[in-house]
């Protein structure tokens, strides 16, 4: 689907380190400002479990996992909404990706030089806000201004509401506060959506912290949790140097043990590309054959003809029908056949909303 998370952050708060263990991008990693200076992409595959075993049941010729792709974005500094830095870059690659994973720096290190000399990530955090913030109060004071007259003098509902509703975003980023979050009905959203706002796109905060601080976070990581607790936004706790350790292991039950010893059992890579597919509002079905077992990403309530749409245009344009098997059923029952003869298979029209892990096949004409 096309769909991108961008890592953003100030200079030397981990965002490449963390690019590198997410992609085999690799994405240069070095302490000084300004390291990335055009955007990396990487194509990261979603860990789901169920992937594996709906393998080890159809026994396929290949298995095909779902991809979110992310984005490491320069660093950012003070004044650049004004052109400051790679300001101007920077806001406008964010402005390309879907949502947000913001890397802020929860680790002391003499070592690694932070850009304003010293750590606290309310700070940073706040930084990164205000330039995203004065940008979106730019594309919002626009608007206003070419919708004022029509919305004053006018008949125009539809045009008054829009000018109603801009004059609340407005005031909310003036306050300080982040487009997403405005008091506004969610169908609002509609009137700023030709804007493509900064502060309106879903956050991630990434608390990237040192070894002994991966398991209960530590003072830095609360002063971020106390300063987002109205933004509606997750907090994830991750090591990035632990994670570039574990990157280098080669094989499956290398990282299992490491992880172990650490006392985890998943890796902080793997939460942080569950959590950037929440954030998506993403979610997963399959298909399931001889030649391949397939995942496929679609956004939550999504529709079967939509759905089939994912795979090939045709297929939505032409849906006849779609058979649908729970993912439960299927792993209960261990085959399709096993789950027709059982009742368990269940055939969909146009109006079937699918559901996470949905084991699928289509019926169209073109």
């Amino acid at each position: 689907m096309g769909l991108k998370c961008g890592i953003v952050g100030l200079p030397n708060v981990g965002k490449s380190t963390l690019f590198n263990c997410l992609s085999n991008a690799k994405a240069q990693a070095a302490n000084f400002p300004f390291c990335t200076i055009e955007p990396n992409i990487g194509v990261i595959t979603v860990p789901d479990e169920r992937l594996n075993k709906l393998e080890e049941l159809v026994k396929p010729q290949r298995i095909v996992p779902t991809t979110v792709e992310i984005v490491d974005i320069a660093g950012l500094v003070k004044g650049a909404s004004k052109g400051e830095g790679l300001g101007n870059q920077f806001l406008a690659n964010i402005r390309e990706t879907d949502a947000i994973l913001h890397v802020v720096r929860c680790f002391d290190d003499p070592n690694v030089v932070h850009v304003d000399g010293s750590v606290n990530p309310v700070r940073d955090k706040e930084t990164i806000d205000f330039e995203l913030q004065i940008k979106d109060l730019e594309a919002i004071d626009k608007k206003i201004q070419r919708i004022e007259k029509i919305a004053r003098v006018g008949n125009d509902k539809d045009a008054k509401k829009a000018y109603d509703v801009l004059q609340i975003f407005k005031k909310h980023l003036e306050s300080g506060h982040a487009a997403r979050s405005a008091p506004v009905q969610p169908e609002d959203f509609q009137y700023v959506a030709d804007l493509f706002l900064l502060t309106a796109k879903p956050v991630l905060y990434v608390c990237n912290v040192d070894e002994k601080s991966v398991l209960t976070g530590n003072k830095y990581v609360d002063a971020i949790r106390e300063s987002v607790k109205n933004e509606n936004a997750e907090i994830l706790i991750i090591a990035a140097a632990i994670e570039a350790e574990i990157a280098q292991l080669d094989s499956f039950e290398e990282r299992q043990m490491f992880l172990a010893d650490l006392g985890l059992t998943e890796s902080g890579v793997a939460k942080l590309i569950k959590a950037a597919y929440r954030l998506l509002s993403l979610q997963t079905y399959f298909t399931a054959g001889e030649k391949e077992v397939r995942a496929w990403t679609i956004t939550k309530g999504m529709t079967a003809p939509q759905a089939a749409g994912v795979i090939h245009t045709d297929f939505e344009k032409g849906f006849i029908r779609a058979e649908v098997i729970s993912y439960d059923d299927f792993v209960h029952y261990g085959s399709e056949q096993a789950c027709k003869e059982n009742g368990k298979l269940s055939v969909e029209g146009k109006e079937y909303v699918v559901n996470d892990g949905d084991v699928m096949h289509f019926r169209f004409n073109v």
